[in-house]
């Protein structure tokens, strides 16, 4: 992008400018070396940086901008209430089967991020009649996304990226909007020490600064609720949970397993019995 475009858009569509910037910083495209062999070596050498940095998500095609949400209406012709989420990312080659995205200046209140948020609950609740004739969640209509061994029906997670460009500071809009949306993301606690996040919204805040630096694999992402930052993949999912099915699995592999010893036991035992008889 040349220097008039780019400062057109720094002034005029910031928004979009920082959605582009976002995807990019998602996506992290790797520079084609060879097109750079005649440049200065601080260019090849920065080019290269990128090319050795990890992996970003999904490839250009998983990412769709301007997504209306409804919670009222159709895909096409939505009604009033419900939310457009700026970026949707679907990646499940890469672990992110869906990922809600919003970017945020910093000229937004904590009220009005926490009213946006209401809007992706109402929308993520609304159930709708599919081509099967079934009702299910309208989102499952158009995306997929895997359900949980053990059953709970987590909703799809709600990125928040926010660009150090306006007044507000983020440290300390998201303090608030935590407590805000509490009754949106915060889940029951089990006795094993991890959580159930049935009919709950993962909400996840980062920096479009840290993003941009550190790509989504690195620890820049703090989900409503936890005290630490995480990677994207961590910070979406519910690895205690996970620990917590596989142990759930595997005592009833083994039930299973001494059920169907004693069943053989038993049967065995009678057999003897008749033939002493």
């Amino acid at each position: 992008m040349g220097s008039t475009a780019r400062g057109a858009g720094s002034s005029g569509a910031s928004h979009p400018m920082a959605v582009n910037e976002t995807v990019i910083a998602m996506l992290r495209p790797e520079p084609n070396m060879a097109k750079l062999a005649d440049d200065p070596a601080e260019v090849r050498a920065a080019a290269q940086a990128a090319v050795d940095a990890p992996a970003g998500i999904g490839t250009i095609a998983s990412y769709w901008t301007e997504v209306p949400l409804p919670a009222a209406g159709t895909w096409n012709a939505p009604g009033k209430g419900g939310a457009q989420a700026d970026i949707v990312l679907t990646a499940p080659q890469d672990r992110v089967p869906l990922l809600f995205m919003e970017v945020d200046n910093c000229h937004e209140t904590a009220e009005e991020l926490a009213d946006k948020l209401e809007k992706y609950a109402r929308f993520l609740r609304r159930k709708v009649k599919d081509t099967d004739g079934r009702e299910r969640p309208m989102w499952r209509t158009r995306w997929t996304a895997p359900a949980t061994w053990s059953g709970d029906r987590t909703h799809p997670p709600v990125l928040l990226v926010f660009n150090r460009l306006g007044d507000r500071n983020p440290n300390r809009t998201v303090p608030r909007l935590i407590e805000f949306t509490r009754h949106l993301w915060e889940g029951q606690r089990q006795k094993g020490g991890h959580h159930h996040y049935d009919g709950k919204i993962p909400i996840i805040a980062t920096g479009l600064r840290n993003l941009r630096q550190h790509g989504p694999t690195g620890p820049v992402f703090l989900r409503f609720g936890r005290t630490h930052m995480q990677p994207l993949r961590e910070a979406i999912g519910n690895p205690r949970r996970e620990a917590a099915d596989a142990r759930a699995r595997e005592e009833a592999r083994l039930a299973q397993e001494k059920y169907k010893a004693r069943t053989a036991r038993g049967t065995g035992g009678g057999g003897e019995e008749g033939g002493r008889a």
